[in-house]
């Protein structure tokens, strides 16, 4: 009788903790990586002979992107959304407001402590995504591309002296709609950026020795992606 009570309750207990148990439930409509944020080291090409980056030129971003799955495995995507973002170009050319007009010279670091110039924008991102994503796991590879349009709300163009500083608000001579195109690729947290600006930073506008500043963005770094 002892054995059979014994059977009894094991089984009870065994039967009341599964019923307790809350099966997983798995999302089959999953959506991936809808928050951004991006770290960069930012170079300038096609720069002018003469002009040199000097100490770290770097760059912040972040925003929010909406997945929009397009296939029944939901591990290719369409992600378009909006961010803010920061990036400063520290460099010797110098630039001085002289009657109305903006001046670019080049100079020798020891004629200055800092120069550099910032932009402070908003974007527009829209990415074509690929991923091994599945409904079950987070962790996965993924490789992202897109296109992306950006406007400078604000810009500063900064130079410290060692007795004063020169500072030129909101230039004419930068370009405030941009473009570019970006590569994303990596597996779960870690994910290598880089970004290739389409269009000239400077206007015609801007003119250093006779030409015209033709300098274009190159960024790497890391971009971070959140649920």
């Amino acid at each position: 009788m002892n054995r059979f009570l014994i059977l009894f309750l094991l089984t009870y207990t065994a039967w009341s903790q599964d019923s307790l148990i809350t099966p997983k439930v798995v999302d089959s409509l999953y959506r991936e990586d809808q928050f951004y944020v991006g770290v960069t080291y930012n170079t300038l090409q096609n720069r002018p002979a003469g002009l040199s980056q000097n100490s770290f030129s770097s760059g912040i971003s972040l925003g929010f992107l909406r997945d929009f799955p397009i296939n029944k495995t939901r591990n290719i995507a369409l992600a378009p959304g909006f961010g803010l973002s920061v990036q400063s170009y520290n460099q010797n050319m110098l630039a001085v407001v002289s009657e109305g007009q903006i001046l670019y010279t080049l100079s020798s670091q020891s004629d200055f402590k800092r120069n550099l110039f910032s932009f402070y924008t908003a974007e527009i991102p829209i990415e074509f995504r690929w991923r091994s994503s599945t409904a079950a796991s987070h962790k996965f590879w993924r490789f992202y591309t897109g296109f992306k349009l950006s406007y400078v709300f604000y810009d500063n163009t900064r130079t410290l002296f060692s007795d004063s500083k020169n500072v030129i608000v909101n230039s004419p001579d930068y370009q405030k709609w941009q473009t570019g195109v970006y590569t994303t690729f990596g597996f779960n947290t870690w994910n290598f950026y880089m970004y290739y600006g389409l269009q000239p930073v400077f206007k015609s506008t801007a003119i250093l020795d006779g030409k015209v500043i033709d300098m274009r963005v190159i960024q790497f770094g890391l971009q971070f992606y959140i649920l």
